[in-house]
Parts: C-alpha cells; sequence; structure tokens
C-alpha cells in the first residue's frame, strides 16, 4: 500500500515565511528604482525643452524663449507672430509637489524674471535649474555656448 506524499502544515508556514521576508526586503528596492526613474524624467522633459528652444532658434534664426509661469514651463519666440495667438511651442506641465527654479547666474537684474533666452545661434544665457519633488531633486548647470547641462547635484527619496 502506498502512502501519498505531501506537505505538511509547518513547511507550508515556512515557506510563506521566507517568501514574504524575501518580498519586505525587496519592495523598498524597487520602490527606489521607481522614484529614480521618474526623478531621470523630469530631468530629462527639462533637457527636451532645451534642446527644443535651441533648434528653433538656429532654424529659424529668432530669438526663442523658456518661460516659467505658474502651472508650467513653456518655449516659444520672444516676439509673438500676430496670427498665432501666442501659442506656446512646447509645453511642460508641473505636476503636484514639483518645482522647478531658474537662476539666471549672469544677470545684470537683481530679480530677473524667469525667462531663459536662445539666441538666434543656438547660443544662451547661462542658468542654472533646481529641482524638488516627491521622488528627490537635482540641480542642472547651463552652460552658455552649447547648453549642454552638467548635473551638479542628483538625489532620490
Amino acid at each position: 500500500m502506498h502512502r501519498a506524499r505531501a506537505f505538511t502544515l509547518i513547511e507550508i508556514a515556512i515557506s510563506c515565511f521566507i517568501l514574504m521576508l524575501i518580498m519586505l526586503l525587496a519592495i523598498p528596492s524597487v520602490e527606489g528604482v521607481l522614484a529614480n526613474r521618474r526623478l531621470q524624467s523630469s530631468l530629462d522633459a527639462l533637457n527636451n525643452l532645451v534642446r527644443q528652444a535651441q533648434e528653433h532658434s538656429v532654424a529659424e534664426r529668432r530669438p526663442y524663449l523658456i518661460i516659467w509661469e505658474q502651472k508650467d514651463i513653456i518655449v516659444r519666440p520672444e516676439a509673438v507672430d500676430p496670427g498665432s495667438n501666442g501659442v506656446p511651442l512646447a509645453t511642460l506641465n508641473l505636476s503636484r509637489g514639483q518645482a522647478y527654479h531658474l537662476r539666471l547666474t549672469a544677470s545684470l537684474q537683481k530679480n530677473p524674471p524667469a525667462q531663459w533666452i536662445f539666441w538666434p545661434t543656438g547660443t544662451c544665457e547661462p542658468a542654472t535649474v533646481d529641482f524638488k519633488g516627491p521622488d528627490g531633486s537635482w540641480e542642472v548647470n547651463y552652460t552658455p555656448l552649447t547648453a549642454r547641462p552638467e548635473i551638479v547635484r542628483y538625489a532620490t527619496r
């Protein structure tokens, strides 16, 4: 007569305990990876606006601005055409808890407007942009000749 082999209740309980322990260790690292991805996405979005402003200023041979507004950041020509209704070329919508802060390091004004200019040559005013959000913060310096980003600080939470 053959006896059926099966797992005992204690073996199943120990297996479940080990599985739960592994999950408790893995979930925080997965959250960190996702937070880093969202933080990198915020940096990529701003760099995309910078690239668009630079490319359009060169292609159209006229200055373009990146303008910080209350709930978004937009790209538009410095002088708005009468027939264009002032529609921005590109927009970066700010999510809840996100804040981008522009510092124009070479500005002669004490409190310059939050507008960053790109000239027809593709060069720009030197600038530093700070970001703070639920997933972390970063700070980037943009060079005046190439508008290339140089990451000064990058920290996830």
